[in-house]
């Protein structure tokens, strides 16, 4: 089944690299789609976040995630020293800026797979970001992704569940969306949307 596609925006040929931010629910298959896709085109930079939450089996420091503590955290945030931030299922996660901006003024592709919060954080602090919502094939589709992990207690289930309703809402504000049928077809067409060749 092909990946679907609605609002794409044209990206000029002529335009440098830019910031590309991936975003969705909870359980969509955002980081699947980003793995598969750097297996093919390692040269795309996804900017690694910070989070205070703990590692889940197999998670190592510094590849998923740089694992920090509340107060490492809050020093982040109090430094400036992340683009955006927000707390999610009682965990707080955020990009740091500085590696973002050095790959984007070495005219470098640059992915961020974040929250809603975040990318509107994104949205504010560089208007020129193209924002990629990727959206489930059906909601019990997601329903069943999200409960099929078996990594997490069924309260913090339930409540990714509530907050993926209010994702999945804010869908209008991205400039376009890709529909995660296909984790190959996805991954091609969000390499055509960053336009690496």
């Amino acid at each position: 089944m092909a990946a679907t596609s609605r609002g794409t925006t044209p990206v000029p040929p002529d335009v440098r690299p830019r910031l590309t931010v991936l975003s969705g629910p909870s359980g969509v298959g955002k980081s699947t789609v980003v793995a598969h896709m750097r297996k093919v085109h390692p040269e795309v930079w996804l900017s690694v976040s910070a989070t205070t939450r703990k590692p889940r089996p197999g998670e190592r420091h510094g590849v998923q995630y740089f694992f920090v503590s509340d107060e490492e955290f809050d020093k982040l945030v109090a430094n400036g020293e992340l683009l955006e931030w927000a707390e999610f299922a009682g965990n707080r996660y955020g990009t740091p800026r500085r590696a973002v901006v050095d790959r984007l003024e070495a005219g470098e592709p640059v992915l961020l797979e974040i929250d809603l919060q975040g990318a509107r954080l994104v949205r504010e602090s560089m208007p020129e970001a193209l924002l990629v919502f990727l959206a489930p094939p059906s909601w019990d589709e997601l329903v069943r992704r999200l409960t099929g992990r078996g990594t997490e207690a069924p309260d913090v289930i339930e409540r990714r569940l509530e907050a993926a309703k209010i994702e999945l809402a804010a869908e209008a504000e991205f400039d376009t969306t890709l529909v995660n049928t296909s984790v190959e077809d996805v991954a091609r067409e969000l390499l055509a949307l960053m336009e690496v060749a």
